[in-house]
């Protein structure tokens, strides 16, 4: 087949669940999707999310790394708004630097939660001296093609005179930025970071065909797609297994617009700002449900309708079982079609 299969992975936590049973269920579809051949398998960053394990992605990456040998594995994505991006781009480099072409840094501009979790990942900041999600994202780019950075031409440390992100990796993290706008996209290709685009959140077939073209015209290197996909044996089964797609956009007067999975959170992000002003707009994800040969009749749609060599597969937070039966459907369908 003419494009790659990665997977991004939340590590839910299920009835009864622990959050070691939810990260050994992550570790097991990692391997799986190793010995299948997926080229990735990221982890994402959620905060305050009792049902979700995985809010430090950088820990959970070198758990993984240590326990796989071939796949890339990366974040999908850290939030950089929280974080500076001096520690981000130590943390990765120290990563590329135990597993040498195998990490993979994708970053997400969205807060990855509800403002109590921002507040407390963001209080001991100044707001006004903030940077600018751009200015973060200029900066850490520098830090991990270790470029010499300065602050008013004051020194940094006293052996070179420069401040620098080490450990110096011999192969550095790739880099990817999530975003579905063509702000985004431009920063991404200005950069040289490879664009993903989380169809999985807005799947507008417009504002995809936005965003990557935006991309290619600035320069872009490599566009990804991130899409929801429900396959099973099945067309019935996967329709089953679908659930509600639905995703909430919440735009607030003074704060970040974000996404979020029903109106219900939307309602409690406005109440968490202290909003007065507000709007919410439902939008439709793109998820892709049927039999695996019909999943991948999609994806080679899409492939040729937006030129995408690489799609991330997010699997809606269904049973760990049918997560681990998702991959190894879509591996031998794509196996057998590309025969």
């Amino acid at each position: 087949m003419p494009y790659a299969l990665s997977f991004l992975d939340k590590s839910p936590l299920h009835d009864g669940d622990s959050a070691t049973e939810a990260l050994q269920r992550t570790l097991a579809l990692a391997r799986r999707a190793e010995e299948l051949g997926f080229s990735r398998f990221w982890v994402a960053e959620h905060h305050n999310a009792p049902k979700l394990a995985s809010s430090s992605p950088e820990v959970l990456i070198s758990f993984l790394l240590a326990r796989t040998n071939r796949i890339r594995i990366g974040s999908g994505g850290v939030m950089l708004q929280h974080y500076s991006a001096y520690k981000v781009a130590e943390n990765f480099n120290l990563l590329a630097a135990l597993a040498p072409g195998r990490v993979d840094l994708g970053i997400g501009k969205a807060p990855g939660g509800m403002p109590l979790s921002t507040n407390a990942l963001q209080g001991a900041y100044d707001p006004a001296r903030k940077p600018s999600f751009e200015t973060q994202l200029t900066e850490l780019d520098g830090f991990l093609r270790h470029e010499a950075s300065r602050e008013g031409g004051q020194d940094w440390d006293d052996a070179g005179g420069h401040l620098a992100a080490y450990p110096a990796p011999v192969t550095a993290a790739e880099r990817f930025l999530l975003g579905a706008s063509p702000d985004s996209a431009r920063l991404a290709a200005r950069l040289g970071w490879n664009f993903v685009y989380p169809g999985h959140i807005h799947g507008d077939a417009t504002a995809i065909a936005e965003a990557i073209s935006t991309y290619r015209d600035a320069g872009g290197r490599s566009a990804l797609l991130a899409v929801s996909i429900v396959t099973a044996e099945t067309e019935a089964e996967a329709n089953r297994l679908a659930g509600d797609s639905r995703r909430f956009r919440v735009e607030v007067e003074n704060a970040q617009s974000v996404n979020v999975g029903s109106r219900e959170q939307a309602l409690e992000y406005v109440r968490q700002v202290g909003a007065s002003r507000y709007r919410i707009e439902e939008r439709t994800a793109l998820v892709i449900r049927g039999t695996p040969a019909r999943v991948h009749a999609e994806l080679d749609r899409l492939h040729r309708t937006f030129g995408i060599d690489e799609f991330i597969v997010d699997c809606p937070e269904t049973e760990g079982s049918q997560r681990l039966k998702t991959i190894e459907l879509l591996a031998a369908a794509h196996v057998s079609l590309a025969a």
